[in-house]
């Protein structure tokens, strides 16, 4: 299905409003200059947001030449990836191919970016080639930070996996720790301090864990150590599901909860997890360390927001406050919205839109709006979800959460089957599924 540019962008703006007027701020440019016939676009990073953003700018600016840098041979989804570690679903089933997205766009290359200069505007690969751009967009996730957490290093990843990037190295793996756990044994999982990539995930991977552990090894326990002071989304709707299902809150819960918990060092050997207060020991030990903008946004310099860990953009074209002709997208932005799969997918869009119309010489969407649609499921055939729509505030320079939207009251199959079909549909989108692709995932 094609997707009209100008019909995107009044969608945009009627949920928006009237649009603000003036000319674009920070360091974004007109770059009609660059003749959009010929202008050169590099994304690198083909997960949500660059394989939406490089299917759409295509569709959008057939003139324009999309080169896509991608070092993974497959797409594997976060979003679902929890699924995998309570048995529901298995590493196929939230594993896809590139194949649309590399026949839509120029150039894919299959290699790993090294370096980026951005006074010369070139990027250059493992493979040593380089690649010169008009506008480069940044699409590559988070970096984990393993130095933050004492003995988090290379060995210690070869037993210790944090699964927060889904592949068979780590969700896989991690499954089968799992699996191969006895009955009786210790789950130790740990949840990053805020800001960090899918807010609710750690408490969802709770529940599904838990719900494995309930159907096939009921004496087990989950254990979860969170550096935040509190559960950081969906903090009732976990709670009940908590209760409901692992006796959270009674002496037999399956579910031992510890705010305030960070994770400070690791030992595979001793299998122990160490914190400001005690050492925890553990059967499986799942650590998500700190985290970052991705590491190619360090090496085009737009790290630059919240201690130069995150990067500042440009809420209507995504492009860096600080590096011009430079865009991010995805987890790596400092922004308020969360850090999602759904986000990346629509600012994707977003971006792609904006660079066709500055390419065209024309001015992007003064009053752009940015949706986003989570669901968690808790493992026993039930979800929930929270749904945003957030509108850019010209006066304060700004995104803000708009009135509507809303979160469950509680979870439901009814959820799960709309979870089911959000998945669906936003992989299908992102990477350009036929219609008669067989998706196999469930709930």
């Amino acid at each position: 299905m094609t997707f009209d540019r100008r019909d995107f962008l009044k969608i945009s703006a009627g949920a928006a409003g009237a649009a603000a007027v003036g000319g674009l701020t920070g360091c974004a440019t007109s770059s009609a200059s660059v003749g959009g016939a010929k202008a050169k676009i590099v994304v690198v990073g083909a997960g949500y947001g660059g394989s939406t953003f490089a299917r759409y700018m295509k569709m959008w600016s057939p003139q324009a030449h999309v080169t896509v840098i991608e070092p993974n041979d497959f797409f594997t989804s976060c979003p679902f990836s929890n699924t995998v570690l309570g048995g529901i679903n298995s590493m196929e089933d939230i594993t896809f191919s590139y194949d649309t997205v590399k026949k839509q766009v120029d150039q894919w290359v299959a290699d790993k970016v090294t370096a980026i200069d951005t006074g010369k505007r070139t990027v250059t690969t493992a493979g040593g080639k380089t690649f010169a751009y008009d506008r480069l967009v940044l699409a590559g996730g988070i970096e984990l930070l393993f130095d933050k957490v004492e003995g988090y290093d290379a060995e210690a990843r070869k037993t210790i996996k944090h699964g927060w990037k889904a592949g068979p190295d780590q969700t896989g793996v991690l499954r089968k720790q799992l699996e191969a756990m006895p009955d009786g044994g210790t789950f130790v999982m740990s949840v990053p301090m805020a800001p960090y990539r899918c807010p609710p995930g750690p408490y969802e991977r709770a529940c599904l864990v838990a719900t494995y552990f309930k159907q096939a090894k009921p004496r087990s326990k989950v254990i979860v150590l969170d550096g935040n002071p509190d559960i950081a989304s969906k903090k009732g709707l976990f709670l009940a599901a908590w209760k409901k299902h692992f006796g959270y809150g009674t002496d037999n819960s399956m579910i031992d909860y510890r705010p305030n918990n960070m994770p400070r060092s690791v030992n595979p050997k001793t299998m122990m997890v160490g914190t400001e207060f005690d050492d925890v020991k553990g059967d499986v030990i799942n650590v998500v360390p700190p985290m970052r903008a991705a590491a190619i946004t360090g090496m085009a310099g737009v790290r630059d927001g919240n201690n130069g860990t995150w990067c500042t953009i440009d809420y209507r074209t995504f492009e860096s406050t600080v590096v011009p002709n430079v865009h991010v997208l995805g987890d790596s932005a400092l922004t308020n919205f969360p850090k999602s799969g759904s986000v990346a997918n629509n600012t994707g869009k977003m971006c792609a839109a904006a660079i066709a119309e500055i390419l065209a010489g024309r001015q992007p969407d003064q009053a752009p709006v940015v949706t986003n649609t989570c669901y968690s499921a808790t493992g026993q055939g039930t979800a929930f979800h929270v749904a945003t729509v957030f509108r850019y505030d010209a006066a304060g320079n700004k995104m803000v959460a708009q009135k509507g939207g809303g979160v469950s009251k509680e979870e439901s199959e009814l959820e799960m089957a709309y979870m089911e079909s959000w998945a669906k549909n936003v992989w299908a989108d992102t990477l350009g599924l036929p219609e008669s692709h067989n998706f196999s995932v469930k709930g």
